[in-house]
């Protein structure tokens, strides 16, 4: 009999700590079906970072380091010109890659650091309690913004694909969603093409994950999948914003 679906080889085999419905797990799976997939999963290292996936180190079987707040493109990039037939990922929120971490990933990036980063956008900072992250809406409700975030007090919301798209060192950076099986599916192919190109050392690529939060967004989880799609997909268009392609 042929099998058609199994649990992925790089992804351990034990209970996650996410809250019901949050779509880190979804993410998670991707990324180790891409490291099966690819047959990369014992040439690879991840960097975990601080906040929601803190525990990352705990759900994949590839060596994993824990890098301080912010810092996970600055350790990957140790890593990387270490060993650098490895294969090297960080996988961030939004607090940890666009708040203080904003400096390491823009470096990285126009560095041109052949390392793959895995960006989880869910528009607030979840362990901590759901206050306003970089990333959350104009008018979004968060801890810190109980009217609403107020873009004349707080800024805009930082786009962070479009953003790492004008440097010269990012050779891919795509923006996915997670809120339905088309868009799961288009997602998975996202992240294999960015680890292809790490592999063929193109230089410093990006996926970044619309994702939800049920429990700091105080939806349910099927309403924190409507949510995203009507008020994160128009605020952040997804699609590709740079490819290099054939070019190294």
């Amino acid at each position: 009999m042929k099998t058609v679906f199994e649990h992925p080889k790089a992804l351990s085999d034990v209970l996650m700590h996410y809250c019901p419905g949050c779509t880190h797990g979804i993410a998670h799976r991707l990324v180790a079906e891409v490291l099966d997939e690819l047959g990369v999963c014992g040439n690879t290292v991840g960097v975990a970072p601080v906040g929601c996936a803190v525990f990352a180190y705990n759900y994949f079987e590839c060596d994993m380091i824990e890098a301080a707040h912010g810092r996970a493109p600055a350790v990957a990039t140790g890593v990387k010109r270490v060993l650098p037939n490895s294969v090297v990922f960080t996988y961030q929120g939004d607090g940890d890659l666009a708040a203080i971490g904003t400096a390491e990933t823009v470096h990285a990036a126009t560095r041109g650091e052949n390392i793959t980063v895995i960006f989880i956008n869910n528009t607030n900072y979840g362990m901590t309690g759901g206050q306003m992250a970089p990333t959350t809406l104009p008018g979004q409700v968060t801890t810190t913004t109980p009217y609403g975030r107020d873009v004349k007090a707080n800024g805009h919301p930082i786009r962070v694909c479009e953003m790492l798209a004008t440097l010269s060192g990012t050779a891919y950076a795509e923006r996915v969603a997670l809120n339905n099986v088309k868009n799961v599916m288009a997602a998975k192919r996202a992240i294999k093409k960015a680890f292809e190109y790490q592999i063929a050392g193109k230089g410093f690529s990006i996926v970044e994950l619309l994702s939800t939060c049920p429990t700091n967004w105080g939806l349910a989880p099927t309403d924190a999948m409507k949510w995203l799609e009507e008020n994160m997909l128009p605020y952040y268009p997804l699609g590709v914003y740079k490819d290099i392609g054939g070019d190294k």
